[in-house]
């Protein structure tokens, strides 16, 4: 019997094609490559800055009745995508597995948490949208959320399909039209897996534009004169441009960006769970996570038998093909590879030891621990984005708050101690956005504000109750029944 067809994600809907108003072609492309053989998967549109101008033009035209639409065919729309993505994600997983390198539980995790999100952002279409105000008498005052208008959205490769969703499903609930450029690495999964939902949903033309490309369409959504809002995650260094470009033509910009984020074991922490989860939060997915565990701060008296476990687990962990038998696959790219190895060998050479991995094979870089790590060694004060855990020893708990906030960063943090009141006072005294009491690093939900302060974010942030802040503004609007003479 013949295997059946793929019935949602079909090459010859999207091959050398953008997505706004139906698919089109824009006359340029780019080849898509799976990270673990660099064998081609595909050929998508590559969007210049024209293409953008285009883009944000039509979805400001289109944003004013998507706007007016009654908000519970909004929310429809919304939860049919959600139930769209659970009936099609065995065939979306592999997608997402190939093109970012991702093993199948990575992969399914991404549908998992987007579904999550999806549903989440229904329900925000039916929750209040302002405040009656106190006023005059004869006169009704109100502060009311309403739509910016038109989002550019610029997300990265790594978890491409959460970290695009998560800003675009709140955008449209609250009335925004949107386009979004995905990093031209992962397309699919990050860009027209988002498209190909949202128009089976239904979605009206022109409300949701995918175009993936490079810096030129980056710095052009930045400046283009209808987008209202820039919603941007990467990199610390691109975030600043955008926050640069963006600030300089008056648009809203939240920013996302990466992190230097360290776990403190104190000497009473039980070692063999926070072993465990220090190798989650410092090796899945290889590391390529803005909230990845990249420091380990150990107190002296537990640093050797926290180091045994680790060095342990890291030369276990099979690395290799993700869609085999392994824990780890590719990193993204061969510069990358060479970036993680020279921050590797730059901090033996200034007197790290390497206890475990430190050498790769191809894409496959192996889970590294290393030692003796001292601040101004780049493991200690660079952000990886690759499978290595840096351990420093500390002797009292103020030693560790201050190594811990010895960083420009301020993501994730993470604190082990079976006496909870010791560690909430060390946690309570680091500067993070994320704080995480007998956990590592890596951790998010639909349902919380998630942000960083410092070179991690511009103290915006996103999910939950901040999606408000972030994709709406306050609007206030007074009524009277009729004017009132004034004095001129």
């Amino acid at each position: 019997m013949n295997a059946p067809l793929p019935k949602f994600m079909i090459e010859q809907t999207w091959r050398d094609r953008l997505f706004g108003d139906g698919w089109y072609e824009t006359g340029a492309s780019v080849d898509v490559y799976e990270p673990s053989s660099g064998a081609k998967l595909t050929s998508v549109g590559n969007a210049s800055a024209k293409d953008i101008r285009k883009a944000a033009a039509a979805a400001r035209a289109a944003q004013p009745l998507w706007a007016a639409t009654p908000f519970e065919q909004r929310a429809g729309i919304l939860r049919k995508t959600a139930r769209l993505l659970e009936d099609n994600q065995d065939e979306l997983i592999p997608w997402i597995a190939r093109e970012t390198g991702a093993i199948p539980a990575k992969a399914g995790f991404e549908t998992h948490l987007v579904t999550e999100i999806l549903y989440r952002a229904s329900a925000m279409v039916g929750e209040p949208q302002g405040l009656v105000l106190p006023s005059d008498p004869g006169r009704i005052s109100i502060a009311r959320r309403v739509p910016r208008g038109v989002i550019g959205i610029i997300s990265p490769f790594n978890f491409p399909l959460i970290l695009s969703m998560r800003a675009v499903a709140p955008a449209l609930a609250v009335g925004n039209a949107v386009v979004l450029k995905p990093d031209p690495r992962t397309p699919l999964a990050g860009g027209f897996i988002v498209a190909r939902l949202f128009e089976e949903a239904g979605l009206p033309k022109g409300v949701l534009h995918v175009l993936p490309g490079g810096v030129e369409a980056g710095e052009a959504i930045c400046t283009d004169p209808d987008i209202a809002m820039v919603s941007f995650t990467g990199s610390s260094a691109a975030g600043r441009r955008v926050g640069e470009l963006a600030g300089k033509h008056l648009k809203k910009v939240q920013l996302e960006l990466g992190g230097k984020n360290g776990v403190i074991v104190l000497d009473d922490a039980d070692l063999d769970a926070t072993a465990s989860a220090i190798a989650f939060g410092s090796w899945f997915h290889q590391g390529q996570i803005c909230m990845t565990t990249g420091r380990v701060l150990a107190q002296e008296r537990v640093a050797d038998a926290l180091t045994a476990r680790l060095v342990e687990k890291a030369n276990h962990l099979p690395v290799g093909d993700p869609l085999g038998q392994v824990a780890l696959g590719p990193i993204i790219s061969k510069n990358q590879i060479e970036r993680i190895d020279g921050i590797v060998k730059d901090s033996v050479r200034a007197g790290a030891k390497l206890a475990a991995g430190g050498t790769f094979e191809g894409p496959y870089y192996k889970p590294t621990v290393l030692t003796a790590v001292k601040p101004g060694m780049r493991a200690f004060e660079e952000e990886v984005f690759g499978p290595v855990t840096a351990i420093t020893t500390f002797k009292t708990d103020d030693e560790a708050v201050a190594l811990a906030n010895n960083t420009e960063y301020g993501l994730s943090a993470g604190v082990f101690s079976k006496d909870v009141g010791r560690a909430l006072a060390v946690g309570n005294k680091l500067t993070t956005g994320l704080l995480h009491i007998n956990d590592q690093t890596v951790a998010d939900e639909p349902s919380v504000p998630f942000g960083g302060t410092g070179a991690s974010g511009n103290g915006t942030r996103i999910g939950g109750p901040a999606n408000w802040e972030e994709f709406t503004h306050w609007q206030w609007l007074t009524i009277k029944e009729r004017p009132n003479p004034y004095p001129f």
